[in-house]
């Protein structure tokens, strides 16, 4: 058992026999059934004008609501967002899985789209909830991206947020670090995939937006360098990278955080974790594990990541 408080463990990861290395991990993850739920699908505004679509799930009886943030490229309808709605909800607890701007089903308004960094709407999901749900303790869970962001926020906040627990998957510690590696190997595969919508939003938004960045590389970091970073105020790739990554969030945590990584993912390396802000927080709890993939953790015994999360929640 992984002890990370003196009141609570929980059980080691181990991968299931035919997917034993991470690129098996982060592939076969992504191919996972997915939970037949039916949330309901609705709008909240933006401070800025624009709007968010949020997939909201209420249990009449529950008296907690977790909000999900998905990662780069993904929506609220992802398996893992969806899975662990449907894990939450056996449970008797409400969930929202939030999709960031232009993940939902239609495009949002304003020039902006999103990003590792993009904390305000964090701001608005939250503030929301809390007026909508005042009664409900609020947890939240983040994947990839989304946990990158979260952790931002967390720290951001520090205490001044309406959060109880929180959970990270996954997250790039070096925003760089991983862009780079996404150019690399088989993660050319990520980088096509993720890409090829990123484009295709580009492209529409260009068609909102006269002046909007037209895309010419191939990389992901291509893609920061010319739009993401100017779109949203940096200067270049480096910037964002430099202001955004999450390694720079965690000494200032107050909120109590489960971290989840596996040391061999490759899409966000281990290696640039900052070890020593994590550990030396009490407020966040590591579980790093041997194996494993990049938000992707088949187990000998299925639903081992979210069988975690809500150990952690509950607890």
């Amino acid at each position: 058992m992984i002890k990370i408080q003196d009141d609570i463990q929980f059980e080691p990861f181990a991968p299931i026999w035919w997917a034993p290395e991470v690129h098996s991990q982060t592939i076969f993850a992504s191919f996972s059934t997915i939970a037949d739920l039916q949330p309901e699908r609705i709008q909240i505004e933006t401070p800025d004008d624009d709007f968010l679509e949020l997939d909201v799930l209420i249990q009449p009886t529950s008296t907690a609501i977790v909000v999900l943030f998905h990662g780069l490229e993904g929506s609220s309808r992802r398996h893992y967002i969806r899975n662990l709605m449907h894990a939450l909800s056996k449970h008797g607890i409400s969930s929202i899985g939030v999709n960031f701007r232009g993940c939902g089903d239609t495009l949002n308004i304003q020039r902006r789209m999103y990003h590792s960094g993009a904390t305000e709407d964090y701001h608005t999901v939250f503030k929301w909830v809390r007026e909508k749900y005042p009664d409900l303790k609020i947890h939240t869970v983040g994947f990839s991206l989304g946990a990158n962001a979260l952790v931002k926020y967390l720290a951001e906040t520090n205490q001044n947020n309406a959060i109880s627990k929180a959970v990270a998957v996954s997250p790039p510690y070096s925003l760089k670090a991983g862009s780079i590696k996404l150019n690399q190997g088989l993660n050319r595969v990520y980088q096509y995939k993720f890409l090829r919508t990123l484009v295709q939003k580009a492209q529409l938004k260009k068609q909102q937006f006269a002046d909007f960045p037209t895309f010419s590389g191939s990389t992901l970091y291509d893609f920061d360098d010319q739009v993401t970073a100017p779109v949203h105020g940096f200067k270049n790739a480096e910037d964002y990278y430099e202001q955004c990554s999450s390694s720079n969030f965690y000494a200032q945590i107050k909120t109590p955080l489960l971290l989840i990584h596996s040391k061999v993912d490759s899409v966000c390396p281990f290696d640039f974790a900052p070890l020593e802000d994590i550990h030396s927080n009490a407020h966040i709890h590591p579980i790093f594990t041997e194996q494993g993939g990049h938000v992707g953790f088949l187990s000998k015994k299925e639903g081992w990541l979210n069988r975690v999360i809500l150990k952690w929640l509950l607890h």
